[in-house]
């Protein structure tokens, strides 16, 4: 089938590396617009147009595609649309170009954690399962027709860019499928229970602030939900911290360990134990972290170069820079 891809970010390059392998044809890719890098000085691509450029794959960004794109998709005829990660709503113009539609690679088991940040969330809720849907584009958010859907497990220490990566895997091999049954007439489209919707909203900064004085798993989650971007923070003297990786502490804390408040750095942190912080019902271990314009290290290396010291007080960060 000729095939018109949509997609922004690594999770859509995956998906589109899988298209271009098949026997199908891409006609052209479509991405977001460049955009200021957060701190305003460069332009920034897209992981998807970056990839288009090495490969020198014809490529569309429109500020609106809505408004902008009609005339120029409609003039490729493609099969179908798919979309990745796309990032914007489409018109029902766009929608009615293709002879089989728009589907959707989306990364939850819809109709829960539809939206902006599914993955993300899914982490940072503790959940023990999620997926992939590939889905019947309408109008709406993520609301259209089930065609296929595949599951797995979020393993225990998972970020959300390791859940990502294994999620874009198992959504290219389901998309691939799809696209054969969608081909041959035998794809099968189930609508959703909307009753049982959820909906997720952007990520931003200040949604990953670190409280200590919640539990350990609840830290860890939103840890780790927020890498690789936002990135959770924490202030330590005058300072913000980010924390990248985390974990549960197995230990069982002392008289002198319950005494301190959520935040503080345990007495029993070293270079060889590891830097534990006391949590509202525990210990978290802090793994990764990055102190100001330093690179991302080990908890245990910034304990050794004494950034990180026994009863130092982690505090909540109260607006994110």
């Amino acid at each position: 089938m000729r095939i018109v891809f949509l997609g922004t970010p690594k999770f859509a390059v995956t998906c589109l590396e899988k298209l271009l392998e098949s026997r199908h044809e891409v006609v052209a890719v479509v991405t977001q617009p460049d955009k200021p890098s957060d701190r305003g000085n460069k332009i920034e691509f897209s992981e998807v147009k970056k990839y288009c450029l090495q490969r020198d794959l014809p490529l569309y960004q429109f500020t609106k595609i809505s408004r902008d794109g009609v005339v120029d998709l409609s003039s490729l005829q493609p099969d179908i649309m798919i979309t990745a990660a796309y990032g914007q709503l489409l018109s029902q113009q766009i929608l009615d170009i293709a002879k089989f539609g728009v589907i959707n690679v989306h990364a939850s088991i819809l109709p829960k954690y539809r939206g902006a940040s599914p993955i993300q969330t899914a982490i940072m809720r503790g959940e023990s399962e999620t997926g992939v849907t590939i889905m019947k584009t309408e109008i709406g958010l993520d609301t259209g027709d089930i065609i296929d859907v595949v599951k797995t497990p979020i393993f225990e220490n998972e970020t959300t860019g390791d859940l990502s990566d294994r999620l874009a895997m198992l959504g290219s091999n389901l998309l691939l499928e799809v696209l054969d049954n969608i081909e041959n007439g035998t794809a099968k489209y189930t609508p959703q229970d909307d009753i049982h919707a959820t909906v997720t909203t952007k990520i931003s900064k200040n949604d990953c602030s670190i409280i200590w004085e919640k539990s350990s798993r609840e830290i860890k989650a939103l840890i780790h939900g927020a890498n690789p971007n936002p990135i959770a923070r924490t202030m330590l003297g005058d300072e913000q911290i980010k924390i990248y990786r985390a974990k549960v502490a197995d230990i069982e804390l002392t008289e002198e360990d319950n005494k301190l408040l959520p935040g503080t750095v345990l007495p029993r942190s070293s270079v060889k134990a590891g830097v534990f912080v006391k949590t509202a019902d525990g210990a978290l271990e802090l793994l990764e972290m990055q102190f100001p314009g330093g690179k991302v290290l080990t908890a245990k290396i910034l304990a050794n170069g004494r950034k990180i010291n026994p009863y130092d007080a982690f505090k909540t960060v109260i607006k994110i820079r």
